[in-house]
């Protein structure tokens, strides 16, 4: 049988470190391996080409440094980890797609709420409600 695979949305906040601790917790309790995966939405909205996954040589600074931290909290733990950067412009729709990905074996993901409240969800959107709702592997927002 498959290891179980936990995605965790990874984005440098204090929030996603809160869900990364979560998804170690549930990865220890299931034998689990962590799948850290950060969308770099430094990508236009009007690009023509879309980098689904990013070669590590391409990642940016901020998102080498978000990776290595989880990396280490998660060897630290001695939980299998792998992370993933995604080049796209829209974090929601990118992390859903790799989730629903079915050659990517997500079974469950794990995502931390900043918690903007009702008026700046209205004009900002919110990245862990867009993912509860289209994700097919059960969700889990830590606050």
């Amino acid at each position: 049988m498959a290891s179980k695979r936990i995605m965790v949305c990874l984005d440098g906040s204090k929030n996603s470190l809160r869900g990364l601790d979560a998804a170690i917790l549930f990865a220890k309790q299931s034998d689990a391996m962590i799948i850290g995966v950060h969308s770099d939405t430094s990508f236009s909205a009007f690009s023509a080409v879309r980098a689904p996954i990013l070669p590590e040589e391409k990642w940016t600074n901020e998102a080498q440094g978000i990776i290595h931290v989880a990396q280490k909290k998660a060897e630290k733990n001695k939980i299998k980890f792998e992370g993933i950067v995604i080049g796209g412009h829209s974090s929601g729709t990118d992390l859903t797609t790799f989730a629903n990905n079915p050659g990517n074996k997500i079974d469950q993901i794990v995502i931390g709420s900043r918690g903007m409240g009702f008026p700046k969800e209205l004009f900002f959107g919110s990245t862990s409600n867009f993912v509860l709702h289209k994700a097919k592997a059960p969700v889990t927002i830590v606050k």
